[in-house]
């Protein structure tokens, strides 16, 4: 496999034959396709996996993809395969990111990208293309699973390539590709919806002491217009997964629809966080508190313990801002003067601090062994 990491309108034009795009039809997707015409002389599928993101977001895509320049849109219904496959065994195995983020995102990336590798093979396609930056892991979370399922495949991730340095350069950049494009600039969001979750990246949220909007919810009410009265719901399992809703037998997709709704109307769900990428304090605290449990609080390992804890603290100073409701108690700003969070490194928006491109050298050596292993695998 070859993941092309050339910068400043370099690359390998004229060497692929078709690229299978990840399109949701929103803005980064969108000018990709004219940009990988233009930098690799290629034709373009664009590829969109329904995985619950609802029906608004599946309209026009077909027209939007032809104007753009595709040669194609191949959509697939994924939400059965998601939720069976992906979800339930996280659920099962109580998977939750920092005790905190239930990995809606990070559980979509590998069934589309399997999906689309499928959909190479069915249209003879040489590469894949995704528009995750190079600041998130949305991209090693593709990229992974295309070595997994076909190392030969080549990768193009036009974020760690191309000239455009942030939003506000993209959607110049469809206009004057007349790219039809979903967005302004005075509303930029990064929004990832699925049958698991809705998250809100970018613009206001940039900046972690800021409260969400109200209206970037959009699948539950605000808890203060919720019902009064209380619900009760039964959830029937069978061998630690979820196969009925008041005695309701339903598949896997209809059921999370199912209490999606029922949750939805009680304001059930919301989450504001501020993602981490490292947890190894939170693995810590989790010996940590198993120590205490046991008895063991005078035991050298957690006085040791204790003594990280205290030094790894010495700068979280700062102020908290907590919202009370009935009963409820929600995070909605935070800051620190010695906080690490820097705009001009986490932001969408390029900067002079961190070159997105540098991502792919960490992205081959990371997945490295996933992709020999698949490399024996098939003989290669």
């Amino acid at each position: 496999m070859e993941v092309s990491t050339v910068t400043k309108g370099g690359g390998l034009r004229g060497k692929l034959n078709k690229v299978v795009l990840a399109y949701s039809g929103g803005l980064d997707t969108s000018v990709i396709v004219p940009w990988l015409r233009e930098n690799y002389g290629c034709e373009v599928v664009c590829f969109t996996a329904d995985v619950g993101q609802g029906i608004k977001e599946l309209d026009g895509l077909e027209e939007k993809a032809k104007a753009s320049g595709a040669c194609q849109l191949v959509v697939k219904d994924l939400k059965e395969e998601f939720v069976r496959d992906y979800i339930f065994p996280c659920l099962r195995a109580g998977a939750i990111y920092e005790r905190k983020y239930l990995l809606g995102t990070s559980m979509a990336r590998p069934v589309i990208a399997k999906a689309m590798v499928d959909v190479a093979r069915e249209v003879g396609a040489d590469a894949v293309s995704h528009g995750c930056t190079g600041k998130g892991n949305d991209q090693v979370r593709f990229e992974l699973t295309f070595f997994a399922l076909n190392p030969e495949l080549n990768v193009v991730a036009p974020w760690r390539e191309w000239d455009i340095t942030g939003r506000e350069d993209a959607i110049e950049y469809a206009k004057k590709h007349n790219v039809p494009v979903p967005v302004t600039k005075k509303s930029i969001y990064s929004r990832d919806r699925n049958l698991w979750h809705l998250s809100h990246e970018g613009d206001i949220l940039e900046d972690p002491a800021n409260e969400p909007k109200k209206d970037m919810y959009m699948m539950s009410v605000d808890p203060e217009d919720a019902p009064d009265q209380p619900e009760y719901v039964e959830i029937g399992f069978v061998s630690g997964i979820p196969v009925s809703v008041n005695g309701k037998n339903l598949s896997p997709a209809s059921l999370l629809a199912e209490l999606n709704e029922i949750g939805g109307r009680h304001g059930i769900g919301r989450i504001d966080m501020v993602e981490n990428r490292l947890v190894v304090k939170d693995s810590l605290a989790l010996k940590y508190a198993e120590l205490v449990y046991a008895g063991r609080w005078f035991d050298p390992l957690r006085e040791s313990m204790d003594a990280f804890m205290k030094k790894i603290t010495e700068t979280t100073t700062g102020s908290v801002t907590l919202k009370l409701y009935k009963g409820s108690v929600s995070v909605t700003g935070r800051t620190s003067p010695h906080s690490l969070y820097r705009a001009d490194i986490s932001s969408f928006e390029s900067g002079d601090i961190y070159n997105q491109a540098d991502a792919a050298g960490f992205i081959r050596l990371y997945g490295l062994p996933v992709r020999v292993r698949a490399m024996l695998e098939k003989g290669i």
